[in-house]
């Protein structure tokens, strides 16, 4: 694991056989050190956060489930829309 400095904030780099992931609570400390889970909650409840979200699974996901990603995608951006990463992860089979 290696770390980098973002706006006086560490964060996490892991490297998986050849690939490096980015500390998703990390980056959220830097907008809000003490509620990093609703700082996730908002961006993963973006129209813009889950269509990137797909096209990455599409891209990197071969067992990701499209189809069962259609039901998710027309509710972003309602109000009353919540989705969690476990939820996506559920809903999707998501690997990202």
């Amino acid at each position: 694991m290696s770390k980098i400095i973002v706006k006086d904030k560490e964060i996490t780099i892991t490297q998986i056989n050849d690939d490096d992931y980015i500390s998703l609570t990390d980056i959220a400390k830097i907008k809000n050190d003490g509620d990093t889970d609703m700082v996730i909650a908002s961006w993963i409840r973006r129209a813009d956060t889950i269509e990137f979200l797909k096209l990455w699974e599409l891209i990197n996901n071969e067992n990701f489930k499209p189809t069962d990603f259609e039901g998710v995608k027309s509710k972003p951006g309602q109000n009353a829309f919540t989705i969690s990463p476990k939820k996506w992860i559920e809903l999707t089979n998501a690997i990202g």
